[in-house]
């Protein structure tokens, strides 16, 4: 679940995360942050770290008190034909508050309609870049087989 107010921008590959593949958009990512009004801010990598990319960010100092949503979920609902349907939940008060399907063509590199909120479309591609990530390379993210023995 990354923070509603967050806009990822590109990977952030030396965050240090312990889980990147299980990251709520599907690894760690620097953007910018929407929370206040006027300029975006970028944040810090401990904020990142801690707020951006995970969302229920209530420590961090820019979260407004009044908001619509915590946090986003987005997930690859199904994968077909080089259409991919991407779903999404924003949570408020770790309950569902509103969701829907975001569909992109790869055939053609392009989504069909764009969600409304452009920092909800931006955490959607990099979801979704993520996504394609780990299709392309399998191996370098997949779990380590358990072995009981």
């Amino acid at each position: 679940m990354a923070c509603p107010y967050f806009i990822p921008t590109e990977k952030f590959d030396d965050g240090a995360w312990p889980h990147r593949t299980r990251l709520p958009l599907g690894d760690g990512w620097r953007g910018l942050c929407t929370a206040c009004s006027g300029q975006p801010i970028v944040p810090s990598d401990d904020q990142l770290r801690e707020f951006c990319n995970l969302g229920y960010a209530a420590g961090c100092g820019r979260l407004p008190t009044e908001r619509r949503f915590d946090a986003a979920r987005f997930c690859v609902a199904r994968d077909r034909n080089q259409r991919i349907e991407v779903c999404y939940v924003l949570e408020t008060a770790h309950r569902p508050s509103a969701h829907g399907v975001l569909v992109y063509d790869a055939a053609a590199s392009r989504w069909g309609a764009k969600h409304p909120d452009p920092r909800i479309q931006a955490m959607a591609a990099c979801y979704l870049e993520s996504y394609f990530e780990r299709r392309r390379h399998p191996r370098a993210v997949a779990p380590a087989p358990c072995d009981p023995a």
